[in-house]
């Protein structure tokens, strides 16, 4: 005998109770994304040295040797 298939519902996957993952409403600050952070002037100079080390690595290298 040939029986459809069932798709099992949402409910039927997720049990309610404790779960093992964090609560992502719980309001504790210890952890923040990056564009609400502030930085320093000298975080601000690290990343411009980086920046120029780098273009001078991939534009200045190329140049000089070709």
């Amino acid at each position: 005998m040939y029986r459809e298939p069932v798709a099992s519902r949402m409910s039927d996957d997720h049990h309610a109770g404790d779960h093992d993952h964090d609560d992502h409403q719980s309001g504790e600050d210890g952890r923040v994304t990056s564009p609400m952070q502030d930085f320093s002037m000298g975080q601000v100079t690290t990343g411009v040295l980086v920046l120029a080390v780098g273009l001078a690595v991939t534009f200045g290298l190329p140049l000089i040797l070709a």
